[in-house]
C-alpha cells in the first residue's frame, strides 16, 4: 500500500502561535530561552567566556517595536533556512537544553504585523534574513477558518521571506528577533514596568544584590553539586536582577525574612528529583497580593515554570502557598517542561515528584506557619500583658486614675492580662523542647527571633517612663495636674463626671473623652 501523503492543515500554525499562550508577555520567555540554549553552546565552543554571554532588549514605544539580540553562536548561513523554516524539527534534546520543540520562535507572529530573525556566524560575511508576514499569516488562517482551505505548508511559503547581506565583521557572531508593529490589543508588551517586573521573576537572572541570603542559596546549591543558571539579560540597558528582598506585607502587617530552610526532595530510592530554599520570616499571616515575590516559584534550568501558583494545587489549603516566598528548582531530567511550559509533563517521575512534594507542603510546611501563627499569638499576648501593666504604673504614678473603681477596674484587666500571658509562655517553652523535625528547627528560629524582638520592645517600653513615684491621692481620687488650678470642690464635682465616664464606656472611648475634657478645661 502506497504511503498517505498527509495534509497538515493551516490551523495548525493558529494553534502554535495564537492558541498557544494566554499570557502574550511569554515571548520574552521563549525567546530568552533559545538565546540562553546558544550562549550555552557558544561558551562551550570557546566563542565566549562564562559571563560573556548577553541578552540585550529593546522595546520602542515610538516605532511600536520589540528588539531580542544575543551574542552567542548565531546561525550558520548555510543552515539558516532549515533551522527556521522547519517546525518542530530542533536539534536540541531533551533534559539537555532548555528548549526542544522548535516551535517557541513562531509565538511572536500572534503579536505583531512582522517577524524578522537575522544571524551571522563566526567566520562568515554574510547575514542571514528572515521575514515573516505576520499580519497575513493571521489573515490567511481566518478564511481557512471561514471554509477557504489552506495547508500549513502553503500560508508558510506565502508569509516567509528568505533573504541575505553581506558584512564585513566576520568576527562577529549574533541571533536577532524583531518584533515590527505590535499589535493595539498586545500595547502592554511595550510596557516596560510590566516586562521587567515580569523578566525579574521569570527569566534565568541573578538574585539582586540587596537579597542578603543569596549567598547561602549559592552555597547550598553547591553542595548540591546544582548550578544555577544565571544570564545576563538587559532591558532598554537596564541589568534585570530577581527582584527578592527581605520585607514583605502580610494581611496582618509588615513581616520580613529574617533567614532562610532548604530543603531536598527525592524518591523512594533517594533520587534527588528537586530541592528548595524558603524564607523564614514570623509567618504573621498570608502574603498581600501586591506582594510580587508571593509563593513558592517553580523552576526548571532556572527558568520559571507556569505563574506564582504552578504549586498552588499541590497544597491542601488554597491560601497555603501564600504565606511562602521562595524557590523550587526542579532537577530530575525526566522533569519536562509542557508546550506551554506552564507545567510538566506527565510521567511516573512527575507523580512522584508531586507525591513528594505534596506530602512535604501538607505535613511540614502546612505545620510551620500554623505554628508561625501559634507563636506570634502567644508572643502578643505576652506584649499586650506587659503594655498594660507599664500604662497602669504610668497612670498611677501620674495620679490619672479618676477613682478607687477606675483604678481596681484597670487592675482586674491587668489580672486576666496575666493569666493569658502565662499561659503564652508554657505554649513557647513547650515549642521550644521539641526538636527532631524541619518544622522544629524553623519553628526554633521564628522563636528565637521574637524573644529578640521582645527584649527589645521591653527595654522599649521601660524607656518611656515607667519608673514609680508617688501616687498622687487625695481621698481615694486621682486627678492629672492639669486641674491643679481648680478648688476642692471643682475637683470633686469633676472627678464625679470623669468617673461616670470611665463607668459607662469602654476604656479606649473613656481616655479619649476625658483627654478631650483636660485639654477643654
Amino acid at each position: 500500500m502506497a504511503e498517505y501523503d498527509y495534509v497538515f492543515g493551516a490551523n495548525i500554525l493558529e494553534n502554535l502561535t495564537t492558541g498557544m499562550y494566554q499570557d502574550s508577555k511569554v515571548i520574552y520567555r521563549e525567546y530568552i530561552q533559545n538565546a540562553c540554549d546558544q550562549i550555552d553552546k557558544a561558551i562551550t565552543e570557546g566563542l565566549l567566556n562564562s559571563d560573556e554571554g548577553m541578552i540585550r532588549i529593546w522595546l520602542n514605544d515610538e516605532n511600536r517595536s520589540i528588539s531580542i539580540e544575543d551574542n552567542a553562536t548565531g546561525i550558520k548561513a548555510d543552515d539558516f533556512i532549515r533551522i527556521l523554516g522547519n517546525i518542530a524539527d530542533s536539534d536540541k534534546k531533551v533534559g539537555e537544553d532548555k528548549g526542544f520543540r522548535g516551535i517557541g520562535r513562531l509565538c511572536g507572529l500572534a503579536y505583531c504585523r512582522e517577524l524578522i530573525f537575522t544571524s551571522t556566524a563566526k567566520g562568515e560575511d554574510v547575514i542571514s534574513i528572515m521575514r515573516c508576514d505576520a499580519a497575513k499569516m493571521r489573515k490567511l488562517i481566518d478564511e481557512n477558518v471561514q471554509g477557504k482551505k489552506y495547508t500549513a505548508k502553503e500560508v508558510l511559503n506565502a508569509i516567509n521571506d528568505f533573504g541575505r547581506q553581506t558584512t564585513t565583521e566576520i568576527d562577529a557572531h549574533w541571533f536577532k528577533v524583531e518584533l515590527i508593529g505590535i499589535n493595539n490589543e498586545n500595547i502592554d508588551l511595550l510596557d516596560f514596568q510590566q516586562i521587567k517586573d515580569y523578566l525579574s521573576f521569570v527569566a534565568p537572572v541573578k538574585y539582586h544584590s540587596s537579597f542578603i541570603f543569596k549567598s547561602e542559596i549559592y552555597k547550598y546549591a553547591k553542595k548540591l553539586g546544582y548550578k544555577i543558571d544565571e544570564y545576563n539579560i538587559k532591558l532598554n540597558g537596564e541589568l534585570i536582577l530577581k527582584k527578592y528582598k527581605t520585607s514583605f506585607k502580610t494581611s496582618k502587617g509588615d513581616d520580613v525574612i529574617f533567614d532562610v530552610a532548604f530543603k531536598e526532595i527525592k524518591d523512594t530510592k533517594g533520587n534527588l528529583l528537586a530541592w528548595l530554599w524558603l524564607g523564614v520570616s514570623h509567618f504573621k499571616a498570608v502574603i498581600t497580593k501586591g506582594c510580587q515575590m508571593r509563593g513558592l516559584r517553580l523552576r526548571k534550568e532556572n527558568i520559571q515554570i507556569g505563574d506564582e501558583d504552578a504549586l498552588q494545587k499541590l497544597f491542601k489549603e488554597d491560601r497555603g502557598n501564600h504565606y511562602f516566598i521562595g524557590e523550587v528548582f526542579a532537577v530530575a531530567k525526566e522533569l519536562i517542561p509542557n508546550s506551554q511550559r506552564d507545567y510538566f509533563n506527565e510521567n511516573e517521575i512527575r507523580l512522584r515528584f508531586e507525591r513528594e512534594l505534596r506530602r512535604y507542603f501538607n505535613e511540614e510546611l502546612s505545620r510551620i506557619y500554623y505554628e508561625g501563627s501559634a507563636i506570634n499569638s502567644a508572643f502578643k499576648k505576652i506584649e499586650t500583658f506587659e503594655k498594660k501593666e507599664a500604662d497602669f504604673n504610668k497612670k498611677e504614678n501620674a495620679g490619672e486614675f479618676i477613682d478607687t473603681r477606675h483604678r481596681d477596674n484597670e487592675l482586674a484587666e491587668i489580672e486576666k492580662a496575666k493569666v493569658e500571658a502565662e499561659k503564652a509562655k508554657a505554649v513557647i517553652e513547650k515549642k521550644k523542647q521539641s526538636t527532631g523535625s524541619d518544622v522544629s528547627v524553623v519553628t526554633s528560629r521564628i522563636i528565637e527571633r521574637l524573644e529578640n524582638e521582645h527584649i527589645k520592645n521591653t527595654s522599649d517600653i521601660n524607656d518611656t517612663g515607667t519608673k514609680k513615684k508617688p501616687p498622687k491621692k487625695t481621698n481615694n481620687t486621682w486627678l492629672s495636674d492639669k486641674f491643679s488650678s481648680y478648688n476642692k470642690h471643682e475637683k470633686k464635682l469633676i472627678s464625679k463626671i470623669l468617673g461616670i465616664i470611665v463607668s459607662t464606656t469602654d476604656k479606649d472611648t473613656a481616655e479619649t473623652i476625658i483627654h478631650r475634657i483636660e485639654d477643654e478645661l
